[in-house]
Formats: structure tokens, sequence, C-alpha cells
């Protein structure tokens, strides 16, 4: 590719704006720009680079279903991973993030392409404002080692966007609804539906914060928007942790699964004698470990699409033990359990947890004026089998309803041993991408002279492999830990952060039901965080003690 071509990315058209404002769109847009992007012009600018630079490309790549091209690590730090987005279906259109350490081009040139416009967004109960309805120009920038971006014909549809929704929605979280039921009693339940609602209102709040100003993509860019740099790496740092602690939730996941499989099984090295729990621990990281070197997931992540299937097939698998083969004690269960209530909160609001992607599927839209439709979609789908599987799971089981219900389901039929094995192969595949964009953070860290050297790749890569492993022997308690997870990291992605980042950037935009609203959404995530996370760990130091 020629070197011009790798120096470009793409940004809105200031003069296709002024055009396309004579239809009528100008003087919607002037309302909120004139003072709006002034006031965020020293927070914000351009965007220039800054720390994280890959969270678009690793996210993108985490939430959606390329088609299938495997490569190792390679001398070039991130150069490996560019076909995997060649026909994702979370294409950008545009994207401030420059990848600076990239030394070969991600995808050929492509001239004399032009964007489709991004229509206006239809009217909702939030302030009128959407983002510019512009085509976009091509301009040079001499920082820029790479085109990160150039102008693709691929970009998601309803359909896609929906699939990649559920698919980030419906995760580990479906297992554990029972044992909130449980913690929670059947009041308790009501709480998801709250949080459904909740999280549905500020994952709008997203998509406008995003519309409020021409170059935000990513949920990093919305917190640089809103408070500066220190926003930004605040923002990234809680997500980056949300998605290392699934990594060790994976871990616990499989070794819990694993060892009810297999139970009698151990081994002696030496004068270590491992047993089916620490056994399958080890086994797991080992199996896991290859997967985290691919520097280019695709394969993964087009299986890891599957998810979808495999939840839909768990929750399937338990109706038809409960129902065809009439297995459970039937119990009408416990109306309220207030001392344990707060651990419910915690895992309801795990089950929420997808607003990091969000972001990335609205800029990515054909249609992004449908947002909003599909993510009221993605949540129904969602809110149903979590609803389904945790009222069946507690009739079925009940005060004996373990943290996965898998555990709870007998050995020897059918349906337990096809929900079982589901839930053991599905970690396999979304771990290295869970785990993906957390390395490339940090590789970005690694020193100029050093950052075509890949043996430093592996290194970090590994060790935050085997760092998720001593954490999941350490506190091998899946419940407690999704629990804390939800509780002291989703509250603040899904509920906390998205409020506050809206009356930050768009301040003086709103009335006041809509800061009281928000005011409102945001009290509830800090005493539902602190509620939940002070139970988790209390209940986690009672049983390590």
């Amino acid at each position: 590719m020629k070197k011009s071509s790798s120096e470009q990315f793409i940004l809105e058209s200031d003069e296709e704006d002024e055009e396309k404002g004579e239809g009528g769109n100008e003087s919607e847009f002037s309302i909120y720009s004139d003072d709006n992007d002034e006031h965020h012009q020293s927070k914000i600018g351009s965007l220039d680079p800054a720390w994280p630079q890959s969270y678009r490309q690793s996210i993108d790549l985490y939430g959606s279903v390329p088609s299938p091209s495997i490569n190792f690590l390679g001398p070039s730090s991130l150069s490996l991973i560019g076909s995997s987005f060649l026909s994702s279906s979370l294409i950008r259109r545009h994207t401030p993030e420059k990848l600076p350490s990239l030394t070969k081009p991600l995808i050929p040139s492509v001239e004399d392409e032009t964007f489709k416009e991004r229509p206006s967004s239809p009217r909702l109960p939030m302030p009128p404002l959407s983002r510019k309805p512009s085509s976009r120009r091509v301009i040079h920038d001499k920082k820029a080692s790479v085109a990160h971006e150039l102008p693709v014909s691929h970009q998601s549809s309803y359909g896609q966007a929906v699939l990649n929704g559920v698919n980030v929605l419906c995760g580990v979280g479906i297992l554990s609804t029972p044992y909130a039921v449980k913690e929670g009693g059947w009041v308790g339940l009501s709480i998801l539906l709250i949080f459904a609602a909740l999280s549905f209102y500020t994952g709008i709040l997203l998509r406008y914060c995003l519309d409020s100003q021409p170059g935000l993509e990513t949920y990093p860019d919305i917190g640089q928007a809103a408070f500066g740099t220190a926003g930004r790496v605040f923002i990234s740092i809680i997500l980056y942790v949300e998605l290392y602690a699934c990594c060790v939730e994976y871990i616990i996941l499989e070794t819990d699964n694993l060892s009810s499989l297999f139970p009698n099984a151990h081994i002696n090295i030496g004068e270590f004698d491992l047993n089916s729990h620490h056994l399958f621990a080890l086994m797991t990281t080992l199996v896991i470990l290859p997967t985290v070197w691919l520097r280019d997931l695709s394969v993964l992540s087009y299986l890891s699409a599957g998810g979808v299937v495999a939840s839909i097939l768990v929750v399937a698998c338990l109706f038809w033990t409960g129902l065809v083969d009439h297995v459970g004690v039937h119990t009408k269960g416990t109306a309220l359990n207030l001392s344990t209530l707060p651990v419910a909160i915690g895992l309801y609001g795990f089950c929420y947890s997808g607003h990091a992607v969000f972001p990335n599927i609205y800029s990515s839209m054909k249609m992004p004026s449908q947002y909003p439709s599909v993510l009221l979609t993605s949540f129904g789908i969602c809110t149903v089998l979590y609803a389904g599987a945790a009222a069946l799971g507690y009739t079925m089981f009940g005060e004996t309803t373990q943290s996965q219900f898998t555990l709870n389901l007998p050995k020897d039929l059918v349906a337990s041993k096809i929900a079982v094995w589901t839930t053991v192969v599905n970690p396999f595949t979304k771990y290295a991408l869970t785990m993906s964009p957390v390395a490339m953070s940090l590789e970005e860290l690694i020193p100029s002279r050093h950052a075509k050297s890949f043996i430093y790749s592996i290194l970090i890569r590994t060790a935050l492999v085997i760092s998720t492993l001593l954490v999941g022997l350490t506190i091998p308690f899946f419940g407690l830990v999704m629990a804390l997870i939800g509780s002291l990291l989703t509250m603040l992605v899904t509920l906390i952060l998205p409020c506050a980042c809206y009356l930050s950037i768009l301040r003086g935009k709103i009335n006041l039901f809509q800061t009281g609203l928000c005011i409102l959404v945001i009290g509830v995530g800090v005493v539902s965080s602190g509620l939940g996370t002070y139970s988790a760990l209390s209940q986690i130091v009672n049983q390590l003690s």
C-alpha cells in the first residue's frame, strides 16, 4: 500500500454539514453545537491519541462475528488483526483512535469511496440531538502510520445488531439467576425487571452522548468528552477490570462443572496431590493459554456467536428437565430474603453488563435510527431468558439451588449432559476474546523500542492468564464473585457512568425532569453498588476464614 493511504483517517465534512443544514438540519444541530462544542473543545478537541488506542478494535472483535482468519503473534505488534475487521458486522465509519505501533496497512487502499449518510435520530423522550448527517472526507494526518479507518460498504443490519446485543448481554449470568432468586426471594425477582428498564434507559443515554459531538465512537470517547483525559482513562480501567473479572469467572465456571462431572479425578505430581478442583483449573488454563496468544481471533469470535445458541440451549435443557423429566422439589420458596437480598442485587446487575459494547453497535449500524429498537429487542429477549431460567430453576431446586443451576441437574439425564457440556465448551471460545482487550491495552504501554518484539506480548498475555488462575483458585466462589462484579463494576458501567457523562456533556441542554431522572438512576446505582459490594465481600471473607 502507498504510504499516503496509510496516513489517512476519516473526519466529518464541515462543508457537507452546511449543505445539509440548508435542508432543515442546520438549525437543529446548531442548537447544541454552538456552546456545547465550545464547552467540550478543551476536553476532547480532535480526540488525539490517548490510552487506550486499541479499545475500538478489540471491542469490535469481542462483540462481532467476523470471517475466519487465524494468525499467530508476529513481529508486527498489532498489524495482523486487520483481516478480522474486513467483514465484521461492527465496522466503524470513522474513529479518532490511531495506532502508531501499526507498521502494516490493515486494508488495501480505497479511492473515491463515499459514506452513507447517518439519518437523523427519531424523537425519544430525550433532547433533540442527532449526529451530523454528513458525508465523510479523507484528510491526511502526519502522526498516523496506518489507515485506521477507510470506507467500507459492510455495516451491521438490524438483525446483526440484535444478534450482537443478545450475544453480549446473555452470558454466564443466566446460570446464576435461580441462585439470585434463592438469595433474594420471589419479590427480589422484580429487581431484574427494574435493572432491565434502567439499563435500557442508560443505553439510550449513551446514544445521545455519541450524537452530541462528531468523533465520538466508544465508551472511553464519551468519558473523554465528559471529563477529559482522566475520564477516558478511568472508564477504560473500569471496563478492562470488568473484562478481567469475567475471565476469572470463566476459570471458576469450568472448574466447578468439570469437577461435578469427574469428582474423583486427581493426579499426584511428586509431593503435590491435585484434587479435581485444582486439576481442572490447571487443565483449563493450559487449554486456554494458546488461544490467548492468537493475535487474530476471528475464528473464536465467529464461534463465540454461538453463545446466543448456547444460552437458549441451556435454558431449554433446564425446561426439559423440569417439565418433561419432572425433576425438582417444586417448592414454593421464600417470598423475600432481606439478609441476602444485596447479593441478589449484584447477581441481577451482572446480567446487564453490555454497555461497553453498545456504543460500538450503534456507531456501526447501517441505520442508526433503529438503535432503540435493537436495544429494546435485545433486552427483551435476554430478560425473558433470565426470568424464565430464574423462576423455573428456583421452583425446581428451592433452597438447594447452587450458584450455577447446571450443578443441580441430575447427571444421568441426556438433557442435563447437554446443558453441562454446553456450559463447559462455551467459555473456551469466549475467554480469549474477553481477555484480548485487556492484553492489547497493556501492550500499548510497551516502550516503542520493544514494540516490534512479540515476546513481550506473549509474556503479558501469559501473565494475565496465570493471574486469573490464581485468583480463581483463591476465591473459588462463582456466585459471590459474580455478585461482586455486578455490584462494584457493572453498576458503574451500566447505571452510574452513563448518567454522569450525559449530565456533563449535555448540561444546560436538558430539562429538570431529565436531570432528576438521571440523578435518580445514579442514586439507585450508588445504593445498589454499596449494599451489594459490602454483602458480597463480607460473604467471601466468611467463606475464606
